[in-house]
């Protein structure tokens, strides 16, 4: 068996390239049309996009909504402060979350946040993560989150960005701890243009993960363990695109995370997209067979990590290769407030 050394997936970026806020307005966000079939490369903008799709494409976006997972208390008893970076519920009154200083975060230590709620870290993992419990069920800590949280931004971006900039105009469902930022692009201008075409659009829901911005620290792919991330596809949404697929139509993915939903699924239940709520852990890499996504709408991602990983697999390595080089070449802007590519 080859292995495939994660040390393929590097690539040097000038830090001056890494969008630090969206561009106003952002459907003037350069795009990069990546044509497989032609092997050819067009540089556009996202104004652009509706002159790409038809009648007969589905759209698919992910709606999850950004939380203030970034919480700010002290240790109870030392007053010692303390930041909890909740990632997801585990059950209905503990939540799986990360934090700092960790050597001061171990079992049994309380933690009080603005003298409103005490949680306790009942477990400790591995991988530094931890599982903290609350007295108040999840609706009420995300509640709790919207009044005292901080909305959390990668550390590559040095300001934090006001509210809606990190949150994509038609999220509606809360979950996620990190956007899926190519829906940035698709503002509801955007989306009006593309429904003028007689495409259809529809949702599905992926809740964004740490794990899924985090570069591979294994030196080899095949030895890297995938993250999960709770998923939902709606029974109306999948029979959606279950139909425009035997009808041949095209399903663009609108992010990475539309792209795993679908793939995720599919991948779990013999290559057929149906009702669906629960965890996925897919690592899309080289050989994997894509059922479900045509086309792929995306933002430029970080060196080493899993997107770059699944796009380079989608798009093919070689075609790939040259689309980030001459993104470089022509400064692109990158991450999350960065320009598109569509890779059709």
């Amino acid at each position: 068996m080859k292995f495939t050394q994660i040390s393929d997936y590097d690539y040097v970026l000038p830090r001056s390239l890494i969008a630090q806020s969206p561009i106003s307005p952002r459907e003037s966000a350069r795009l990069m049309i990546v044509d497989r079939k032609n092997d050819r490369i067009e540089h556009k903008h996202v104004r652009d996009l509706p002159m790409y799709i038809s009648k007969n494409d589905v759209i698919v976006l992910n709606n999850s909504k950004v939380f203030k997972a970034r919480l700010h208390g002290t240790i109870d008893g030392i007053q010692k402060p303390v930041e909890i970076f909740l990632i997801r519920p585990h059950d209905e009154y503990s939540w799986i979350a990360i934090g700092k200083p960790g050597k001061k975060l171990i079992t049994k230590t309380r933690v009080n946040f603005s003298n409103t709620i005490v949680g306790t870290i009942t477990h400790k993992y591995p991988d530094g993560s931890m599982l903290i419990s609350f007295p108040d069920s999840i609706q009420s800590i995300l509640d709790f989150t919207d009044r005292f949280g901080e909305v959390p931004v990668p550390p590559y971006i040095s300001k934090i960005p006001k509210e809606y900039e990190y949150q994509t105009s038609y999220a509606s469902v809360v979950g996620s701890v990190a956007a899926p930022t190519a829906g940035f692009h698709l503002t509801k201008n955007i989306r009006y243009q593309i429904t003028k075409t007689g495409a259809l659009i529809i949702e599905i829901t992926l809740h964004v993960g740490l794990g899924t911005f985090l570069p591979v620290k294994t030196k080899f792919l095949e030895e890297h363990t995938m993250h999960s991330e709770w998923v939902s596809v709606s029974r109306n949404s999948s029979k959606i695109i279950m139909d425009a697929k035997r009808e041949k139509k095209r399903i663009i993915a609108i992010g990475t995370t539309t792209a795993r939903v679908l793939e995720g699924v599919a991948t779990t239940h013999d290559g057929l997209l149906c009702e669906y709520s629960g965890d996925i852990n897919l690592f899309i890499t080289p050989g994997f067979q894509f059922q479900i996504v045509d086309a792929l709408f995306t933002n430029f991602h970080l060196p080493k990590s899993t997107l770059l990983i699944l796009i380079r697999t989608f798009g093919g390595d070689k075609l790939l290769k040259r689309a980030y080089k001459e993104a470089i070449e022509k400064q692109y802007r990158f991450y999350s407030f960065g320009d598109a590519m569509l890779i059709l």
